[in-house]
């Protein structure tokens, strides 16, 4: 097994057992106990995994002085996450193998990576939690627009017209949106507006992910009218007026039971601070 494989192999089976032993791993990976050091220490260097003496465990997210996300996003994937992680699970099971697809930088829609692990999909994000963990932890081919972090949205947006994103088409275009209503999809920030729209002149169809508290919600910005949406995934706690209203619009509504979380999802399972290093290394891995 190339290395990339297997360090990607060792962490599911730290997400999945919290915690191994080399000989355990040995045993899993098939691999020699030197190498399975080897890659506990690239891994530890990266801050991918915690080492322990005789192992290793799955990294726990801690505090750090320099977060790349804000409290904000790490507040909000925690709200309705038994919603979220549903919805998530059925949009991640719309796609289909090989196809290109975008997705946005929601929190929702970042529950998404869980579900796409053992998928082999080209994903076009602007999230660069999207791609730290999708990058880390499965085999999509993942493209990412050039520009500036930003760490209160949680997104990457260029200050240029003709980035990288308009060469790539996609048949799927998954969302998260801040609110829903007649007028269409609602945002709270002018900073996603413009990183959305980008992205969504380039799918054929658009997908939204929406737990049922976003028909409560309403904000200042239009991101685009409801004719523009293919699908909304929401939860049984949608009313049947929001329902009807979205089912009016033309709008197929797909409505998914909450489903509990289980332990090691209850906290994010992702770094806060992304290693463009780490990144940089695997993609130089796969290359070769």
């Amino acid at each position: 097994m190339v290395n990339h494989k297997r360090r990607k192999r060792l962490l599911k089976l730290l997400a999945e057992h919290n915690t191994a032993s080399v000989p355990q791993l040995v045993e899993w990976l098939n691999a020699s106990p030197a190498t399975v050091r080897r890659d506990i220490s690239w891994l530890a260097g990266r801050n991918l995994l915690t080492r322990t003496r005789g192992g290793a465990t799955n990294l726990q997210q801690k505090k750090r002085g320099f977060p790349l996300t804000s409290e904000t996003f790490q507040n909000n994937i925690q709200c309705y996450a038994e919603r979220k992680r549903a919805i998530a699970r059925y949009a991640a099971g719309m796609c289909t193998e090989g196809e290109t697809i975008i997705i946005n930088g929601g929190t929702t829609t970042f529950m998404m990576a869980e579900f796409l692990v053992d998928q082999h999909l080209k994903i076009l994000t602007n999230s660069f939690l999207m791609a730290e963990r999708l990058l880390v932890s499965s085999e999509n081919e993942i493209i990412l627009p050039g520009g500036k972090v930003y760490r209160e949205q949680n997104v990457i947006l260029s200050p240029f017209d003709n980035d990288i994103t308009q060469h790539h088409y996609a048949a799927k275009m998954f969302m998260s949106v801040y609110g829903l209503s007649l007028l269409g999809l609602m945002e709270a920030d002018p900073l996603l507006i413009q990183a959305e729209k980008r992205l969504i002149s380039q799918a054929e169809e658009l997908i939204v992910l929406a737990d049922s508290s976003k028909f409560q919600k309403k904000a200042g910005l239009i991101l685009c009218g409801l004719n523009r949406v293919a699908t909304v995934i929401t939860d049984t706690h949608a009313s049947d007026s929001a329902v009807q209203l979205m089912e009016q619009s033309g709008i197929r509504v797909v409505t998914v039971e909450p489903e509990a979380m289980p332990p090691q999802i209850n906290t994010p399972n992702y770094n806060p601070a992304f290693d463009y290093q780490t990144a940089s290394m695997y993609q130089s891995e796969i290359s070769h």
